[in-house]
C-alpha cells in the first residue's frame, strides 16, 4: 500500500513514489461546503489509499461555488458527486453512499482502463480527454467566470450609487422647503402685536426647523456614507417603532397640500398594532414617497386612503390608496425599476427613482412592495414590514 500526496492548490491526490503511467483513471469529486462533505471526502480518500500500488489514479476534490463552470459542464444536480473524466465513457456517481457505489465500479473501471491502454496504446490522449477542459483552462474559465460576478457586481454599485445621489438630492427640497415656510412664517409674525402668541408660534417653528434641519442632515450622512460603500445594500438601523404615531405625525404635515387640492384624507390606522422592526428614517421616506405621488395623482375632491394592518404574527401590512389615474396593468413591474416614468409624468419635475428607492427600503426590511388597482379608479401601494418580536 503507497500513500499519497496532495496538491494544497488543487486538491489533487495520486499515487506517490511512483512514475505517472500514461494511462490513469481521471476522477473529479464534486462536494459543497456542508460540514458532512469533509466526511465524504476523507472516505473517498481512505478507500483510494487503500488500493494497491498498480491501481493508477488522479483524484480532484472541488467545490461546487467555486468551479460553476464544470458544475455546468457535468450538469451535476446533487453532491457529493464523483465523476469519471478518464476513460471513456464518463460516468457520475452521487449520493450520500459513495463509497459502497466506488468499490462497486472500481475493478470495472480498472478493466476499462486497461482496455484502452492496450487498444490505443500509440495514442497519447483519448478523444475525450481531449474534449475536457484542462486544469488551466478551467482554472481560466472559473476566473472569467469570478471577473464577470466582478464586473457585474461594480456595476451595480454604480446604479446604486447614481440612484442614491439622485433621490437624496431630489428628496432633500422637502425637508429644505418645509424650513423655508417656517422661516418665512416666523417673519411675517415679528408684525403681529401679540407677543405671547408670537412667542408660542416662532417656538413651534424652531422646533419644526430644527426637525427638518436633522433630516437633511441625516440624508446628507446617508449620501456621504453611500460614497463609502463596497456593495449596494442600504445601511438600515433597525429599531422598535411605533408606526401609528410615526404616520399619523407624518399625515399631519400633509394637511395643507391635502386642502388645498380639497382632498379627503381617511386614516384606517388601528392603535393598538404591534411595533414594527424597521429604520424609522427610511420608512418615513417611503411613507413620503408614496403619500407624495397619492396626493399628485389625486385629482381635485379625490379621496386618499391610509390604512395599516396586521397581516400576518409577523408582518404588518401598510396600504396607500388613491383614487387618480391608476397604473397601466404592464407597468406595474417596471414602475420600481431605476429611472423609468409612465408618459404622463415625462414632462413633470423629478427624477423618476422614488418607487425604486422605496423598493430597495423595502427589500432591506426584508418586506415586499408592490401595487394593485384600487376598484375602477386609482392605485393602492401596499408594503409589508416585520413585526418587533
Amino acid at each position: 500500500m503507497y500513500p499519497s500526496d496532495r496538491d494544497q492548490n488543487s486538491g489533487e491526490i495520486k499515487n506517490k513514489n511512483i512514475k505517472p503511467p500514461q494511462k490513469s483513471l481521471q476522477l473529479l469529486l464534486f462536494v459543497d461546503n456542508r460540514h458532512s462533505s469533509q466526511q465524504n471526502i476523507q472516505d473517498i480518500k481512505n478507500y483510494l489509499q487503500s488500493l494497491t500500488h498498480e491501481y493508477q489514479f488522479q483524484l480532484e476534490v472541488l467545490e461546487i461555488s467555486k468551479y460553476p463552470h464544470l458544475v455546468e459542464h457535468f450538469k451535476l444536480v446533487a453532491t457529493p458527486a464523483l465523476v469519471k473524466v478518464n476513460p471513456a465513457p464518463q460516468q457520475t456517481l452521487a449520493g450520500s453512499n459513495l463509497t459502497a457505489q466506488l468499490q462497486k465500479w472500481w475493478d470495472k473501471w480498472q478493466y476499462s482502463l486497461t482496455h484502452t491502454m492496450n487498444s490505443n496504446s500509440g495514442e497519447e490522449e483519448s478523444i475525450l480527454q481531449t474534449c475536457l477542459p484542462s486544469s488551466d483552462l478551467i482554472r481560466m474559465s472559473d476566473d472569467i467566470f469570478q471577473l464577470k460576478q466582478e464586473v457585474e457586481n461594480l456595476q451595480q454599485q454604480l446604479n446604486f450609487k447614481d440612484q442614491m445621489l439622485a433621490m437624496l438630492v431630489h428628496d432633500l427640497r422637502n425637508p429644505l422647503t418645509a424650513a423655508s415656510l417656517a422661516v418665512e412664517t416666523i417673519e411675517l409674525a415679528i408684525n403681529e402685536s401679540d407677543q405671547e402668541k408670537i412667542f408660542k408660534l416662532q417656538k413651534r417653528l424652531c422646533q419644526q426647523s430644527k426637525k427638518q434641519f436633522k433630516v437633511m442632515n441625516k440624508m446628507i450622512s446617508d449620501l456621504l456614507e453611500t460614497s463609502k460603500k463596497t456593495n449596494h445594500q442600504l445601511n438600515i438601523i433597525p429599531v422598535k417603532v411605533n408606526l401609528p404615531i410615526l404616520c399619523n405625525e407624518l399625515l399631519n404635515s400633509f394637511n395643507q397640500k391635502i386642502q388645498v387640492k380639497n382632498q379627503v384624507l381617511i386614516r384606517d390606522i388601528p392603535q393598538d398594532l404591534p411595533p414594527v422592526y424597521a429604520d424609522p428614517e427610511l420608512i418615513n421616506q417611503v411613507l413620503i414617497n408614496l403619500i407624495e405621488n397619492a396626493i399628485k395623482y389625486t385629482p381635485n375632491d379625490g379621496t386618499i386612503t391610509v390604512a395599516i394592518i396586521h397581516k400576518t404574527t409577523q408582518k404588518i401590512e401598510v396600504s396607500i390608496i388613491d383614487t387618480g389615474s391608476g397604473i397601466p396593468p404592464e407597468k406595474k413591474e417596471r414602475i420600481f425599476d431605476g429611472h423609468f416614468r409612465l408618459e404622463r409624468d415625462i414632462k413633470q419635475e423629478g427624477y423618476g427613482i422614488g418607487l425604486a428607492l422605496c423598493r430597495q427600503v423595502i427589500n432591506a426590511h426584508y418586506g415586499q412592495i408592490w401595487v394593485d388597482d384600487n376598484g375602477n379608479q386609482g392605485s393602492c401601494f401596499r408594503f409589508t414590514l416585520p413585526v418587533y418580536l
